[in-house]
C-alpha cells in the first residue's frame, strides 16, 4: 500500500528542550502543515554562536532529500534590522536569519533565489519581537513545504550575509584556526580542512589550550586509553580528541578556543 506524502522540515536551533520554545515552533509548523515530517537536527547548539549553528548544519544537510525544507534559528539579532530570508536551492530550501548561518552550506550548493520574508500574511498575526523562530520562520518554513511559491513570501535579495571567522587564516608556515564544535565525546572540532594539511599529516605540530600533538593519526585506537591525538573526522576537518576521554571537558576547552597548525619548516 502506498504511503501518503510527508513534506519534510527539519529544525536547528540554539533554543536546548528545557522550555517549550521548539515545541512551539512545531505546533505552529502542524497547525498549517499536519502531515508535516519533522527531524530535529539539533537544539543543543552554544547558546548565540552562528559558526557552531553552521557546522552542524552543513555536516548534515547532504544525507537530507533535495526537496526538504531546512529551519535554522541561531538569532543574536532577533528583533533588529537583520533580514529574515528563505533561500531555494538545488537541495532544498532554508529558512533562516540572514546573519552568516547559512552562508557554509549555501556556498557548496547551487542558490537559485533569495527571497527577505517581509510578507506578514506569512507569519503569525501576533509577532514578538524576540521568537522570531516561532511567529516567522516556522510559518514559513511550513508554507513553503505546503507548496507555497517562495517568491510569494518576500521580495528577491541579491545575496546572503558571509560568515567571518569560518575559514582559518594561513601565514607562510602556520594555520590559525578556531574550535568550531565540540561533541558529545569531548572531541574538539575545529575549522580546519583535511585537504589544507593532507599533504604533512605526518610532520606538523598542533597547539590548542597548552597542549602540543605531534602529526595526525587515522583513529583513535593508534594510542592509548585518555591519551590525546589528532586525526580527521568525519566530516574532513581536524581533530582533537582523547582517546575514550573527554578532551573538551578534561582541557576546558570550548568553542572558538584558538587552534594553531605549525608545518614542519617551523615545527622544528
Amino acid at each position: 500500500m502506498p504511503t501518503s506524502f510527508q513534506p519534510l522540515i527539519s529544525l536547528t536551533t540554539d533554543f536546548g528542550t528545557a522550555d517549550g520554545y521548539v515545541a512551539a515552533m512545531k505546533g505552529v509548523i502542524l497547525n498549517i502543515l499536519p502531515s508535516a515530517q519533522i527531524v530535529d537536527i539539533s537544539h543543543e547548539v552554544t547558546p548565540f554562536d552562528i559558526r557552531e549553528g553552521a557546522y552542524i548544519l552543513n555536516s548534515v544537510i547532504s544525507y537530507f532529500p533535495a526537496d526538504a525544507v531546512h529551519i535554522v534559528v541561531i538569532d543574536p539579532g532577533v528583533g533588529s534590522t537583520r533580514h529574515p530570508i528563505a533561500v531555494s536551492s538545488d537541495h532544498g530550501f532554508f529558512v533562516a536569519p540572514d546573519n552568516g548561518v547559512l552562508a557554509p552550506i549555501l556556498a557548496q550548493l547551487n542558490v537559485e533565489k533569495v527571497i527577505h520574508l517581509n510578507k506578514p500574511a506569512y507569519w503569525l498575526s501576533s509577532l514578538s519581537h524576540t521568537f522570531h523562530g516561532r511567529d516567522i520562520f516556522a510559518p514559513v518554513g511550513a508554507y513553503l513545504a505546503r507548496g507555497v511559491p517562495l517568491s510569494s513570501l518576500g521580495s528577491e535579495q541579491p545575496t546572503w550575509t558571509t560568515l567571518p571567522g569560518w575559514k582559518p587564516e594561513r601565514e607562510e608556515n602556520k594555520i590559525n584556526g578556531t574550535i568550531l564544535h565540540t561533541d558529545r565525546f569531548g572531541n574538539l572540532i575545529t575549522n580546519i580542512p583535511a585537504a589544507d594539511i593532507e599533504n604533512v599529516q605526518s610532520g606538523i605540530v598542533i597547539r590548542v589550550a597548552g597542549h602540543t600533538l605531534h602529526g595526525v593519526q587515522s583513529h583513535y585506537a593508534a594510542v592509548g586509553r585518555g591519551q590525546p591525538l589528532a586525526l580527521i573526522g568525519s566530516q574532513n576537518f581536524l581533530e582533537i580528541s582523547l582517546r575514550e576521554g573527554n578532551a573538551a571537558t578534561t582541557w576546558n576547552v570550548s568553542v572558538s578556543a584558538k587552534v594553531e597548525v605549525i608545518f614542519p619548516a617551523e615545527a622544528t
